[in-house]
């Protein structure tokens, strides 16, 4: 297994596996997320995969994507109230349900954070829905921390 930033060529299969990360969701919360479904489409994918603030991840193995970590650097500049921070937010991040339990998400996460280490980041962040509990349990047991939680009135 190897990560690597993701190409032009790796677009089909990232995907397949956002079709995935879809159906984790709108199981979960029908309410909310369309099935099956992609967040981006391949002209948004080849546009992302140009953009340096915005870097996308995917760990292969031979020619086959395993998993990716889509990665978005974010500024919080310094006020009154806050203080000025830089992160590193994983918007997206999947595993193939075929290569669960291989290291794939960790091997993902580690990269990720040597990125945000070497670039100066104070932390990485990422939001992760009540409906996905594998995920939570995942990144607890990385060491991650809940930093803020949002909550709904169901109408």
């Amino acid at each position: 297994m190897r990560i690597r930033k993701a190409t032009k060529a790796d677009i089909p299969q990232i995907l397949r596996l956002l079709v995935q990360v879809n159906m984790i969701h709108h199981n979960g919360r029908p309410d909310i997320f369309k099935g099956p479904a992609t967040k981006f489409d391949e002209a948004q994918l080849c546009a992302l995969l140009k953009d340096e603030t915005r870097p996308v991840f995917v760990c292969a193995e031979n020619d086959e994507v395993l998993g990716y970590a889509f990665c978005e650097l974010r500024a919080t500049p310094d006020g009154p109230m806050l203080v000025g921070q830089t992160t590193l937010f994983v918007n997206d991040l999947c595993v193939d349900e075929t290569a669960r339990g291989r290291g794939v998400g960790r091997a993902l996460m580690h990269h990720v954070a040597e990125l945000a280490r070497k670039t100066g980041c104070r932390s990485v962040t990422l939001n992760v829905w009540a409906c996905n509990e594998g995920a939570r349990r995942f990144y607890e047991a990385l060491g991650m921390q809940e930093r803020l939680r949002v909550m709904e009135l169901p109408l």
